[in-house]
């Protein structure tokens, strides 16, 4: 099975289409803040939540199991899906792995930290067709090895 936290993932019909011709089920999980009437394939699980905070992570770590696929840009919840599998990627294509998570938590952490005390962060760059290149490079190798 593979999730995706949904709500600004990038890369949404990337992975409906390479887990198609894999022939695996997706769950998308969203909240109703994103409702949507479009029409998906029958291997497309939509699953929404209510828009509180960390809402869609709480029901993630419900419904993963050992050996599924996540793919999430969400550090915190990365983290905690860890402990229940290993194979979780960033729409930009990294695959997360157990030794950078603390890494990659005290930077968040730090941001925050500055962002309190009213300093300015530059965001996330943006988005573009290179990682999501590199997105469906490494996730369709990911899902050819299982």
């Amino acid at each position: 099975m593979i999730y995706v936290d949904a709500d600004s993932c990038p890369v949404t019909d990337e992975v409906i289409d390479l887990a198609y011709k894999h022939d695996e089920s997706v769950t998308l999980v969203k909240s109703y803040a994103h409702y949507s009437l479009k029409s998906l394939r029958d291997h497309v699980n939509v699953v929404y939540v209510d828009q509180e905070k960390e809402a869609s992570d709480y029901r993630i770590m419900r419904l993963i199991n050992p050996g599924d696929v996540l793919i999430t840009a969400d550090y915190g919840l990365a983290s905690l899906a860890l402990a229940k599998t290993p194979h979780i990627i960033h729409p930009r294509g990294t695959l997360y792995k157990r030794e950078t998570m603390d890494q990659l938590l005290q930077s968040r952490y730090l941001s925050s930290q500055v962002r309190k005390a009213g300093g300015r962060m530059k965001g996330p760059k943006a988005f573009t067709e290179s990682d999501r290149s590199q997105f469906v490079d490494r996730f369709g190798r990911l899902l050819d090895r299982l």
